[in-house]
């Protein structure tokens, strides 16, 4: 059984592994890393457009996204719309701008994936991802748990 060391520095290297993946995007276009986040969120979670949905899907900080958002407007990256029924609800928008970075990004996401489970067999790769769910459903229900008794 792998150890909870084990467990989390597997986490942290696939991440800055990641994030080594987006540094040239990060760089080029002068963004950081939540401005990444948020782009690449809300171009893949066209339904799910506001700064909660984020916020919750992601496990994000409010302050962070908060912050992202602001700058990616300020950038011309993104548009806020009020929700007609309920204006206190504000919809986040990408812009024509973004697209040359949505597309860097999809690139940079792509050959993450294909290098991070290069040399597996198409049986390994199903059987990870069914062991993965399996894995954060189990600790999403643990995380709902230590909050209800909180």
């Amino acid at each position: 059984m792998q150890t909870s060391n084990s467990v989390l520095l597997s986490i942290r290297v696939i991440m800055k592994l990641y994030d080594q993946y987006m540094e040239a995007i990060r760089i080029q276009h002068q963004l950081s890393q939540i401005e990444i986040t948020i782009i690449s969120y809300l171009h893949n979670n066209p339904g799910s457009d506001t700064a909660r949905d984020i916020c919750e899907m992601r496990m994000l900080p409010k302050g962070n996204v908060s912050q992202g958002v602001e700058s990616l407007i300020k950038k011309g990256f993104l548009l806020r719309t009020p929700d007609t029924e309920d204006r206190r609800r504000i919809h986040l928008s990408l812009t024509d701008h973004a697209l040359p970075i949505i597309e860097k990004i999809e690139e940079a996401k792509t050959n993450f994936m294909q290098d991070l489970f290069a040399g597996l067999t198409s049986e390994e790769a199903a059987l990870y991802h069914t062991l993965h769910t399996h894995i954060i459903t189990n600790a999403k229900h643990c995380l709902e748990r230590k909050n209800d008794n909180e």
